[in-house]
Order: C-alpha cells, then structure tokens, then sequence
C-alpha cells in the first residue's frame, strides 16, 4: 500500500470516528493554545513593565529611609515611621562637587489628601516637593507653570495639579484653573478647613508609571505639605536623575558617601538609607514575570501530557475495536512496518490537526486579552512569539508519536490467525 492510499485510510478511519477524533484532540487543543497564550501574555507582561519603568526613565535612583534589602521592598513598607532623611540631604546631594552626576534632586513627602474648590471636592495623591522635581520627571505643563524656587524658598501658598484632578474640579465651570484657590485637607486634618492654595499650573495628561495614575496628584511646597499637612520635619524620599547611564554605579557610590559622612555612619551595618536604582527594579519584575510564565507553560506543558495520555487510552481501544482488521490486512500481505505506520499516522494526525487549532485559537485568544488591556488603559503589546508556535507543533506532533508509539507496535505484532478469531 502506498503512501497516499494510507493517508486516505487514515483520514477515512478519523471521520469514522469523528466524536472519538475530537475529544482526542482537546487535550492537544487546549495545551498548544495555552502554551501560545501564556508566553503572550508574558511577553505583553514584560513589554507593560518596560512601559512603566521608561515613563520614568531608567536613570532615575531614589534614597529612601531606612536600610532595607536591595531585593526586597522599603523599610517604609512595614509602617513604621523612619526619620532619618531630612531636607539638608537633599540640598548636600545637590552639590556638584558631591555628586557630579547628578542632573537633578528632589526631596519629596506624599500623602492622601481632599481637595476642594467651591462645592467640588476631590479625594487624591500630594506631593510635596521643590522646584527639582520637574527636572527629574520628565513631563510638561498644559496650563501655566510648575513651582519655581522663589514659592518653595518662600513656602508660597500654591500648588500644581494633574490633569484628573483639575478635570475634575474644574470641567464643564468655564473657568481656568489656574489663578484659582483651592483648599486642600489631609487625612490628620478632620477638624479643620484645609490650607488655601492658589493654582498656578496644570500639568499635561501623562498616564500610568509604575502602576501609578500620574494624572490623579496634586503638588505642593515642601515645607507646607510637611508642616501643614502631615506635621514632619523628616522625607518620605530623594529622588535623582542620573545625566547617563553608564554613572549610575559611581553615582550611587557618591550618594552612599555624602550619607555616611551626614549621619556619622562608619560601618556599612549601621547605614540607616536605601538607594533605589530604576534599572535594578526593571531586572526584578523581568524576573518575576518570567518565572510566572515559566510556571504557567509547565501547566499547560501538562495539559499537553494529559491529552498524550488521552490518545494512548483511544489508540489503544483502538487498536482493540479494529483487532479482525488487522489481522485480515496481515492475512493479505500487509506488513508490520505498513500496520506499524498506519496507526503511528493516525496519532500523528490526530495531533498535528489538534495543535494547528490549537494555535489558530491561542492567537485569537491572545489578541483579544492585549486588546482588553489596552483598552483598560495598560500599555499592552500583543505579541505572538515565532518560537511559541514552533514549540506547539513540534511538541503536539512528538507528543502523538510518543504516545502513539506503544499502540502501533502493539498492532503491528497481533499474529493474523488469532486476530481473524478475535470477537
């Protein structure tokens, strides 16, 4: 029998069968579809979190209270109040002659806070922070202007709002925000108005950076959101942008030796910061991600051994149910290696027809999930590995050899005698 004529056979077999053929082929199905998924939504993962960490630019660090393990989260996380960053820290790592690489320094305190403006009120994110901050976060204003040094120096009552915030305070009232006083209230303020500030800028719409709506904050003077808003005297956090990446290891090196000597520290067990590199943060959540995909295609790689295992079970009834053919085919001429490759091919089909649904199907179910997340706001890209695919087939092909090996064997030594007699 030729090549042809046993495709044909096979084919005829398969529909013969086509409920059997199909429940076979689930298994394969959703194991190469969830193969292809998975490392879809790892590399749309990866590129979401390559997204967030650019917005705010791989040269940034951030000294933060407190010693911490450089792979584990800040001190502050724990909720206890850590003083040990103070405003002469920020303005000692301003000094190019301390930090030379340093483009830009910002100290920073933030809190939860109400915003109100007539009869609208808003709940948000403050800052307090200086005239640095526009110089390590890129972004730009829509409406007049940041704070400059002159209102920070002179803790001028004004404030700077996200596009959100202002949108909604302000939206649909004809008026421009800007020359406006707002009062603004933090949590630990329940007894009193707020602390009317007068708007003098709105900052342009920029979107999420590390998960976080940089659109839903408000900023403020330093000292007016530490003394008025939160009553502190000590920093939340220092922020500095490097001006290139290749300094970031000298420049860490330089910020660890100014704190030092600030906060008298001689050995590296006492240091009371944590120096926080961008970058650093970028290579963890990788890390991250790609071990939950890992983890995530070893359950399907299992789905993709239970649907082997399926086809062991069907080829083997198989085998059963079609015992007097077998053995008529012998009796006629047919050979091991013909009988041998006959059942081999329908495994092989079997597979190979499961694994190319299977792929149609994780594509179209991978494209539809990149565009709810982008549609979610997330910047999400949809990416179909070329790798993927090939794994799928290659694996949902040996998997109907493998596990249609024993089956075909079997089929190929029934003696045709004892066959013919098989009821």
């Amino acid at each position: 029998m030729d090549f042809i004529s046993t495709i044909k056979m096979t084919v005829r077999n398969l529909l013969a069968r086509k409920g059997r053929s199909f429940l076979t082929m689930l298994g394969i199905v959703i194991g190469v579809a969830g193969v292809i998924i998975i490392i879809s939504l790892g590399a749309g993962a990866q590129s979401l979190v390559l997204g967030q960490v650019n917005k705010l630019g791989s040269n940034l660090l951030s000294v933060q209270p407190g010693k911490s393990d450089p792979k584990g989260p800040p001190a502050q996380v724990y909720g206890v109040v850590i003083t040990t960053l103070v405003d002469e820290d920020a303005t000692t790592l301003r000094s190019p002659s301390q930090v030379p690489h340093a483009l830009a320094v910002n100290a920073l305190v933030r809190g939860t806070a109400t915003i109100t403006w007539q009869n609208k009120s808003v709940d948000t994110n403050f800052f307090g922070t200086d005239s640095g901050y526009s110089g390590v976060m890129s972004f730009t204003m829509q409406k007049g202007q940041f704070m400059n040094p002159s209102d920070i120096d002179g803790s001028a009552n004004v404030i700077v709002l996200g596009s959100t915030v202002s949108k909604e305070l302000f939206d649909g009232t004809g008026v421009d925000p800007v020359g406006q006083v707002v009062k603004v209230r933090s949590a630990s303020q329940t007894n009193v108005g707020g602390v009317p500030l007068r708007v003098v800028g709105v900052i342009t719409p920029r979107g999420t950076a590390m998960f976080q709506d940089l659109d839903d904050q408000i900023f403020l003077p330093l000292s007016i959101a530490q003394g008025q808003l939160l009553g502190i005297h000590h920093l939340q956090a220092i922020n500095i942008k490097v001006d290139s990446s290749e300094y970031i290891d000298q420049t860490i090196a330089n910020v660890t030796s100014v704190l030092k000597q600030r906060h008298h520290i001689l050995t590296d067990d006492d240091i009371d910061f944590t120096i926080r590199n961008q970058a650093s943060a970028l290579d963890m959540l990788n890390t991250i991600t790609s071990a939950l995909s890992l983890f995530l295609t070893s359950m399907a790689a299992i789905a993709l051994f239970v649907g082997g295992i399926g086809i062991l079970n069907i080829m083997l009834v198989t085998v059963a149910e079609r015992t007097r053919e077998i053995g008529l085919r012998k009796a006629v001429g047919a050979t091991n290696g013909m009988i041998m490759k006959q059942f081999l091919l329908e495994a092989g089909t079997l597979t190979s027809i499961g694994g190319f649904i299977g792929i149609i199907i994780g594509v179209i179910i991978s494209f539809l999930m990149a565009k709810l997340m982008q549609y979610l706001g997330f910047d999400w890209d949809f990416v179909i590995s070329i790798t993927s695919i090939i794994l799928s087939v290659g694996v949902s092909i040996l998997t109907g050899v493998i596990f249609g090996l024993y089956p075909s064997f079997k089929a190929s030594r029934l003696d045709p005698i004892e066959a013919l007699r098989y009821e």
